[in-house]
């Protein structure tokens, strides 16, 4: 929750930077909007509402860019 290099869409996908900017050149592969710097929450808002522990990955890795 505190990483600074998280890019996000609308419908809350999260990426690194490095394939945001690169490899998906700034479009969630999923809904095609828009991935921006993903805000980060307030360190006391963080311990009273925590991060989600479910994680979803996906072992293929990024889909080539246009694809």
């Amino acid at each position: 929750p505190e990483a600074a290099d998280a890019r996000i869409c609308s419908f809350e996908c999260t990426f690194c930077a490095d394939c945001a900017d690169t490899r998906l050149q700034g479009r969630c592969p999923n809904c095609g909007g828009e991935l921006l710097a993903r805000p980060r929450r307030p360190a006391a808002a963080l311990a009273r509402h925590p991060a989600s522990t479910e994680r979803v990955f996906k072992p293929a890795g990024c889909a080539p860019s246009g694809a």
